[in-house]
């Protein structure tokens, strides 16, 4: 048998929620980039939508949503925190696994990710519905930012080549070589200069996941990171271009395989790639 994960209980596979669709104390979401393409053309029934540009970023500022408006997203969509919050996405769950670190961010204790996401639902051929379910608000509390895992850039800029720190780049090696400003499913947003950062290695965030879009076995995942210096005793940040397929990583880092100390460096390549002066490697 495959090792199991470090946490298994932050994963929930298509099977188990399938049959758990009408306990009450759970709330799915379906967390999308792009809904009209996604969760408007059928999603799992009763699951709530969760805008990824909306939802999780704040209008004005660069930066995550503030605590006030993620508690009032959350309340307003009937999510509460004695409730399970089930999330799982479009893209092999990268903006569910931001949505998840967001939940993290804030404190959320009952979040789980689906296995496979929304992909995997589909290629089952498990139920979707286009009802947009709607559920009376409830009161959502969120807790103190929690600053452990996230980076930001002054920090990022002082752990460049910092014995015991390990910077992964989880880009496409296009991207991280230079070669290509922005990944191909969003080729017009991109930074002004290509690369990566200094001392950063590569990890496609795609190398941890089987066809399916499931995780890898934990042996597996093991040797991935570890192959490339990445180990549980290293501090380790992740980034890509906007925090989203470093979220996934983070997750797989954190919670798959138990690594203590990893910071989701989510202004990524489109900070980096555009501040005056910043240091690049190709």
């Amino acid at each position: 048998m495959a090792s199991p994960y470090a946490d298994e209980s932050v994963l929930t596979s298509t099977a188990w929620v399938e049959d758990h669709l009408r306990d009450a104390d759970l709330r799915i979401a379906e967390v999308d980039y792009d809904p009209v393409s996604n969760y408007f053309l059928g999603h799992i029934p009763g699951a709530i939508l969760l805008d990824w540009r909306r939802d999780f970023n704040d209008p004005l500022a660069r930066d995550i949503v503030r605590k006030d408006a993620f508690e009032k997203v959350m309340g307003d969509l009937g999510v509460s925190n004695e409730e399970t919050l089930v999330l799982y996405g479009d893209f092999r769950n990268w903006f569910a696994a931001f949505a998840f670190w967001v939940c993290c961010y804030y404190g959320c204790e009952k979040v789980r990710l689906i296995n496979g996401g929304r992909k995997k639902w589909l290629t089952e051929d498990r139920p979707v519905t286009k009802e947009v379910p709607r559920f009376p608000p409830e009161p959502f509390y969120a807790g103190s930012p929690d600053d452990t895992i996230r980076a930001f850039m002054p920090y990022v800029r002082s752990s460049l080549h910092v014995r015991g720190k390990a910077l992964v780049d989880v880009r496409s090696p296009k991207e991280f070589s230079g070669e290509i400003l922005a990944p191909p499913e969003y080729p017009t947003e991109q930074a002004q200069r290509g690369g990566h950062i200094p001392g950063a290695v590569n990890i496609a965030w795609s190398q941890a996941i089987k066809d399916d879009g499931t995780f890898k076995s934990f042996k597996d995942l093991k040797a991935l990171y570890e192959s490339k210096g990445v180990t549980p005793d290293k501090e380790v940040i992740t980034y890509c271009r906007t925090g989203e397929r470093s979220s996934h990583t983070w997750f797989v880092l954190k919670y798959l395989l138990g690594y203590p100390r990893v910071k989701n460096y989510d202004g990524s390549w489109a900070e980096w790639g555009n501040v005056v002066k910043s240091p690049i490697d190709k």
